[in-house]
């Protein structure tokens, strides 16, 4: 007789070690530390203030979602409990409405799902120009987003009109008017008409879209505040406070936030940092159901979409492959994040308009996210992690505060007629652009690893912005948009206006002995367009003076390791002086060296933790 099979044993791995600690993983830590500050090293803050630390634990654990599944309020996982994707959007700026639409034909025919098109700059806010732009496209199933800054009332509509000589019945039309006349203001620092005037207008088209519940009227944009340079929680608290003021002026039309939360769409920049805008784009739901509920509305706050563009800020124009980079994670942390629409920046973006090549990449991109990668199948994929559901946590605390300082101030208007949004971010962007100076941020092909030379890639100018004529009704002071490598690009810009520049290396000792800091020169002179001439290395001060004089040029900097500079800095800069160096740096910190290196010639000491803006901007005005 058979005996019955026995139950499987299940294995455990772990039998048989002694149970890990947090205690015993620090003290292993410490150990690999030698001494080194653990907050120092191992722990990061955000913009915000925000800690991040090396290791979350179950202990991390929140007890107000550990438990809570996608579709449950407060949203922070999602509005629905099975996601299929987000849509995938281009953004076309155009002057030509017949290049407009071949570019939009080919984009939709290249996987696109909807089309974002830029009015008043960009095309003419009329049927004839809209409509031609559109030619060919299925208006039923296409929505089609507006910008149109502060001529959203007219390009509103004319794609009304487009939409009916088309025939599409007010149910089948999708997509939004992007109304946003607080958005204009911050980012102009003008409006031509008064706030309330443009608001009212703004909650008439409401009004006008009732039988059309996929037309959406206004948009609270974040990325006003993001491009100007915001943190995270700031952008947020912008948004949020923006979409609070849009909910007042349509209850002051007889709107009810119920119903004007559907005609209301968010924006907000996903970002290189891709954790944080996972928990970005997951603390603006609560955000959202918050201020939605307290309005006696919170389930309507399911039906406000997130569009995510990726980030202006971040592009480069320098080596602008690495916008490819940029753009993928940008997008992943969207996608993982649940916004509902996301415009991937061609990767020229920074440089004028793109071309085809340039506009396919961008949408691959995201066609590869989501129709290869599945990012889009699974809801709040980031949910569960103790790191994320923190971040997010602490990001929407923080998110409130500062809107919650905004409405005590009178709210959006009042704060950017005073300028307290404006000074708040410049504070932020000021903190930010002191670590991209001092290369504490590292911007891939900017401030680091920075490629010399032509990197191939040309764009044709964007179309000419023409500023409105005309008394402005309100001004304000503008939140302009800037990127993060702009400093260092302006650099490049004298470097290739001059010619370019060109120093010496005098790498001193065997290749073991110099090679990192004669790497790191190397990178750190090219991120101000200056060659660095690289030697194997000199093992005398003669041979690096003899070296130098036949070169050409006439400053030098000496590299190699504390020991060698300690042994041979002195005798190479009175050899590199004698030689004809008129300037002459060392990379490294020269300690107690300092004067005897400085008495024997050495002019400038090239370290981390400078300015490096500043030092290389010096070195040009010498090296010219």
């Amino acid at each position: 007789m058979t005996p019955p099979p026995s139950e499987p044993q299940e294995t455990r791995l772990a039998d048989g070690f002694p149970a890990a600690t947090l205690d015993h993983w620090r003290a292993l830590v410490e150990k690999a530390l030698k001494g080194a500050d653990f907050e120092k090293r191992l722990v990061k803050r955000t913009a915000d203030g925000l800690t991040i630390n090396p290791l979350y634990t179950r202990s991390d654990a929140l007890a107000n979602t550990v438990n809570l599944l996608p579709g449950e309020a407060p949203l922070t996982r999602g509005v629905k409990p099975v996601r299929a994707g987000w849509d995938i959007r281009t953004f076309h700026i155009e002057n030509d409405p017949k290049a407009a639409n071949a570019a939009i034909l080919e984009d939709l025919e290249g996987g696109v799902t909807s089309i974002g098109l830029q009015v008043g700059y960009g095309l003419a806010p009329t049927k004839e120009a809209i409509g031609a732009a559109l030619d060919g496209v299925l208006l039923d199933v296409c929505p089609i987003v507006l910008v149109a800054g502060e001529r959203f009332f007219d390009a509103a509509l004319a794609l009304n009109a487009v939409w009916d000589a088309r025939g599409i019945n007010a149910a089948e039309r999708q997509g939004s008017f992007g109304a946003d006349p607080l958005g204009v203001l911050a980012m102009t620092g003008h409006s031509s008409e008064p706030i309330d005037t443009a608001l009212a207008r703004a909650v008439a088209l409401m009004k006008t879209t009732e039988a059309s519940p996929r037309v959406q009227v206004m948009t609270a944009d974040g990325v006003v505040a993001h491009n100007a340079g915001a943190s995270e929680a700031q952008e947020l608290a912008y948004m949020l406070a923006t979409l609070v003021a849009y909910l007042r002026a349509a209850e002051d039309g007889g709107i009810a936030p119920a119903q004007a939360l559907a005609k209301i769409n968010v924006s907000l920049a996903a970002d290189i940092d891709e954790f944080s805008t996972i928990a970005k784009l997951r603390a603006a739901r609560r955000l959202i159901w918050r201020v939605a509920d307290a309005s006696g509305a919170g389930d309507a706050a399911a039906r406000v979409t997130i569009n995510c563009p990726t980030s202006y800020r971040m592009m480069a124009k320098r080596d602008p492959w690495t916008n490819i980079l940029r753009t993928t994670i940008a997008c992943t942390g969207a996608a993982l994040g649940g916004a509902d629409a996301i415009v991937v920046l061609p990767f020229t973006f920074a440089l004028g308009k793109p071309d085809a090549f340039a506009r396919r990449v961008a949408r691959n991109i995201q066609i590869v996210c989501q129709e290869e990668s599945h990012l889009g199948r699974v809801a709040d994929p980031a949910g569960g992690s103790w790191y994320v559901e923190n971040l997010s946590e602490e990001m929407a605390r923080k998110a409130w505060a500062l809107f919650q300082d905004i409405e005590a101030r009178g709210g959006m208007f009042a704060a950017l007629k005073s300028g307290y949004i404006q000074d708040t971010i410049a504070k932020t962007a000021e903190a930010r652009a002191k670590d991209i100076a001092t290369m504490r941020q590292e911007l891939t092909g900017v401030n680091a690893f920075p490629l010399l030379g032509d990197d191939g890639v040309h764009a044709e100018p964007w179309p000419a912005h023409t500023v409105p004529s005309g008394k402005a009704a309100v001004e304000v002071s503008a939140l302009k948009p800037h990127r993060l490598g702009e400093a260092f690009e302006a650099l490049r810009d004298a470097a290739d206006a001059h010619g370019g520049f060109k120093l010496f290396i005098a790498s001193m000792g065997e290749i073991v002995d110099h090679n990192v800091r004669t790497t790191w020169s190397k990178n750190y002179l090219a991120a101000g367009g200056i060659t660095a001439l690289i030697s194997d290395g000199y093992k005398t001060p003669e041979e690096a003076a003899e070296a130098f004089k036949a070169s050409g040029v006439s400053a030098a900097c000496i590299c190699s390791s504390d020991a060698v500079n300690a042994q041979l800095g002195e005798p190479t800069a009175r050899a590199l002086k004698a030689a004809g160096a008129t300037f002459v740096l060392m990379a490294g910190r020269p300690g107690e060296n300092e004067a005897a290196l400085k008495a024997a010639g050495v002019n400038q000491f090239l370290f981390a933790g400078a300015d490096a803006v500043a030092t290389l901007k010096g070195l040009q005005e010498r090296l010219r």
